[in-house]
């Protein structure tokens, strides 16, 4: 209003001046066509703050009218340390400042930009609009995305009452940021934790970041391939490239990227069909494909700690203990029965096509697409490609799927689980690891593994299907399992 006003109404400049007088920060104008910088303040710069980020370790509830209210797993700015509490800033959750105890408190990291619920990678100013305006969203939303005038800095878009509001969020020659020159930050987070404590200074609470909008469950899951966009390369593997990618600028997944040599395109159609009908909280969620053209995109949700196996090999991963190891055995064998129940064959069950979550919730990854594969990629003439040592002897051998086979590959994982990711059959050859199974030979029980569990694991390694337990059989007697180690 105040720019509208001056140019338009230049006589009344001294009267003008006595409202705004000069110096004040003032309110962005919503139809400037680029983002406009709150004048600076005349209050004394300090310098960049160093970074001062905690996460709370225990939850505290305020004794006093100046302590702060915090649960565990909050991410907090702290100001100041006081005696033995850290007058601190809350990052999640409704804005607010007091004193926690330095001991319900540790010093925490950055989180990636990606990974903040405030900042979207890849939007327009107007998709920025439209997202702040959209029913999920009330005045106080806000959201921080790249600058499209000026490559390197940000721009951070508030809705108000009366429609958007857009800062520019510069970078300073020390790389420190700033709305206000004067006022530096180390980080994005840090100048959020002050405007949200501060917010008069430009005008617009910043009361939650922007909720965005769902992508809606299509009729046709077919989606244009401009829609994602490809960012970092996670692996590759027998069902082609996995890529971490965006859709539609701001919604993280997982994008398979197979070529179209390696693929039944014409089965393609008539597998989604049955993939996007399978719906459970332990299998990997489809959420498009792009089969127009090549290559063919298969987009699922994406699990940011990666595949079983590679997790069970990390520094995280070897720490787990037996009880822990058991948990992600039923979770598995509890999607795997879901398929058996809906009579869907995986074909390539195994630690690397189980994808884990940051909460550690394991699921089912790849089930069906073996189906895909062009016959000389994937069968036992081509012993180079064909998961021998994860394939029950009638698949390997005559090429006979069924939820038996499955299970016979279950109990492979098993041992990858009780090993931490230890290849099954170390040092045989696919041809000599038929033979020997072929004359009885069962991988050895892993030092980890409990003897119930690999009484388990030989049931399913029953060189006779029909003697295999089903999967549900599995995750009951898994599940009884881990109640009794339970500590």
């Amino acid at each position: 209003m105040e720019p509208f006003l001056r140019k338009r109404l230049t006589f009344l400049s001294f009267f003008w001046d006595k409202i705004w007088p000069a110096g004040a920060a003032p309110s962005p104008d919503p139809d400037a066509e680029v983002e406009r910088e709150p004048a600076p303040r005349v209050e004394p710069c300090s310098g960049p703050a160093p970074a001062r980020l905690f996460r709370v370790l225990h939850d505290f509830r305020a004794q006093s009218a100046g302590q702060l209210s915090v649960s565990r797993g909050d991410r907090l700015y702290g100001l100041r340390e006081e005696g033995g509490c850290v007058l601190a800033c809350r990052l999640t959750g409704w804005p607010s400042t007091g004193l926690v105890p330095l001991t319900h408190v540790a010093k925490a990291t950055p989180e990636p930009l990606s990974d903040q619920p405030w900042y979207f990678s890849g939007i327009s100013r107007t998709q920025a609009q439209q997202l702040l305006l959209s029913p999920a969203n009330a005045p106080g939303a806000f959201l921080i995305r790249p600058s499209e005038s000026c490559h390197g800095d940000f721009s951070l878009s508030v809705r108000a009452q009366t429609g958007v509001l857009h800062y520019r969020v510069s970078t300073a020659a020390d790389g420190g940021l700033y709305l206000q020159k004067d006022r530096l930050f180390p980080s994005l987070e840090e100048l959020l934790a002050y405007y949200k404590a501060n917010w008069k200074l430009i005008q617009n609470p910043l009361l939650q970041p922007c909720v965005p909008q769902k992508p809606p469950e299509w009729d046709e899951w077919e989606r244009p391939r401009s829609e994602f966009t490809l960012r970092r390369k996670l692996g590759r593997g027998y069902f082609g490239e996995v890529w971490e990618g965006l859709w539609l600028g701001f919604m993280p997944v997982a994008v398979k990227v197979i070529r179209a040599a390696d693929m039944k395109l014409t089965d393609l159609a008539q597998e989604i069909r049955t993939l996007k009908s399978l719906r459970h909280e332990r299998l990997i969620r489809l959420h498009a494909v792009c089969s127009a053209g090549e290559p063919v995109y298969i987009v699922t949700e994406l699990m940011r700690k990666g595949s079983l196996r590679a997790f069970l090999g990390s520094p995280e991963g070897q720490v787990l203990s037996p009880p822990v190891l058991l948990t992600f055995a039923c979770q598995v064998a509890e999607g795997m029965s879901y398929l058996e129940e809906r009579r869907v064959v995986h074909r390539d069950l195994a630690a690397r096509n189980v994808l884990v979550g940051d909460d550690l919730a394991c699921k089912v990854a790849d089930f069906g697409l073996a189906r895909l594969l062009k016959d000389d990629f994937y069968s036992p003439s081509s012993s180079s490609q064909i998961p021998v040592k994860w394939t029950a002897p009638e698949a390997a051998s005559y090429r006979v799927y069924s939820p038996k086979s499955d299970v016979w590959s279950f109990g492979v994982l098993l041992y990858e689980l009780f090993t931490y990711g230890q290849c099954p059959y170390e040092g045989m050859s696919n041809h000599e690891t038929l033979q020997r199974i072929s004359r009885g030979y069962r991988l050895p029980r892993p030092a980890a593994c409990p003897a119930e569990v690999y009484a388990l694991m030989l049931e399913c390694w029953s060189y006779n299907p029909d003697l295999r337990p089903d999967f549900s059989a599995l995750q009951e007697r898994l599940g009884a399992v881990g109640r009794r180690r339970r500590p």
